[in-house]
């Protein structure tokens, strides 16, 4: 019974938040890359990598846990929300996907993934390239609802193409394999990661797309799973990686409007903007700057206000968090994209 009640109002979201669906010049947002964008993509793979299950989801819309790896809502749907595009992203592979969703985008993100593919491989998530084979599919199944290539190729190259990769590249595989850490250096592996990212890009070009907004990581030593270990203290040496590859994330993207002609791609700075909300939290009614609502030793029960809290788990922010730090990113994405 509530399986089939949740199915029913994930589908009247769905419909009346695209309501408002290609009344711009964005008809769809879609999403690639990790757990930041990951609408749910997870749920029925071999890994513990998901959250389909309580707390998650404790304030969603539907009160339950859809895959997304927070306490509600997530960059993708407020993104999207953002753009006028609809509320809700579902995940490419939710079983309650609709016509409707497919016309207006989805998310191919799969949480624990990363351009390193080995980073996939040990969590058994989906390698970023292979969500590509899923775009592809998508392509086919986009063009079977409008009847009409043309619209299905204005629909893609109009769409907004938001990426979220490196996070767990070099939080995890980078830190915790000796396959990487011992063979290469932070500055090789980052150029790695940026030759990658070149890869995945053209690929993504050479299928139509044209609209890129482009994550950089977070703030990875200020995360919980790396603060608490020092009573709260941000991990520096972390931090100083992630900036590293953010910067030449950033020199790439602008490199990419020169080598992908007829293409607008701009960089996303996330590190920055959460940054401030763990150094300062009042100034955004924050209490709880590093320690997490839930899911945790810290936090073996979860709090009874996200909202006080910066972050949801120890990898996560809180839905209040992110609904903080988006809205400029949603109007970066206006100005340039639109």
């Amino acid at each position: 019974m509530y399986t089939l009640l949740f199915q029913t109002v994930i589908v009247l979201v769905s419909i009346l938040s695209s309501s408002v669906a290609q009344a711009g010049n964005i008809p769809a947002v879609i999403a690639f890359g990790d757990s930041i964008l990951d609408t749910g993509n997870n749920n029925d793979l071999r890994t513990l990598t998901k959250v389909n299950f309580y707390p998650y989801g404790r304030d969603f819309v539907t009160r339950q846990a859809t895959g997304r790896f927070g306490n509600g809502r997530i960059p993708t749907d407020m993104i999207a929300e953002g753009l006028g595009v609809k509320n809700i992203v579902p995940a490419y592979r939710s079983p309650f996907l609709q016509p409707n969703d497919i016309l207006t985008g989805v998310s191919f993100a799969s949480g624990g993934s990363g351009l390193d593919p080995m980073t996939a491989r040990v969590q058994g998530v989906i390698w970023i390239p292979d969500q590509l084979n899923d775009f592809k599919a998508y392509i086919a199944k986009l063009n079977s609802i409008t009847g009409d290539e043309e619209k299905t190729r204005s629909i893609i190259s109009n769409a907004v193409y938001v990426i979220s990769a490196g996070n767990n590249d070099l939080g995890i595989t980078f830190v915790s394999n000796p396959a990487r850490n011992t063979r290469y250096s932070i500055f090789s592996y980052t150029n790695m990661m940026i030759s990658w990212t070149q890869s995945f890009m053209q690929e993504l070009y050479k299928l139509g797309a044209r609209k890129f907004a482009i994550m950089g990581t977070l703030p990875l030593g200020c995360l919980p799973g790396a603060s608490n270990i020092f009573g709260g203290i941000c991990l520096e040496p972390a931090n100083a990686m992630a900036r590293l590859f953010n910067q030449k994330l950033a020199n790439e993207v602008n490199n990419l409007n020169s080598t992908l002609p007829g293409s607008r791609s701009i960089y996303i700075d996330m590190y920055n903007p959460l940054l401030e909300l763990v150094r300062n939290p009042l100034r955004s009614g924050f209490t709880s700057p590093s320690r997490p609502c839930c899911c945790s030793p810290a936090a073996p029960v979860p709090c009874v206000d996200a909202s006080r809290h910066v972050f949801w788990d120890i990898a996560h922010p809180t839905e209040k968090a992110y609904q903080t730090i988006i809205p400029p990113i949603i109007q970066q994405i206006q100005q340039s994209l639109a």
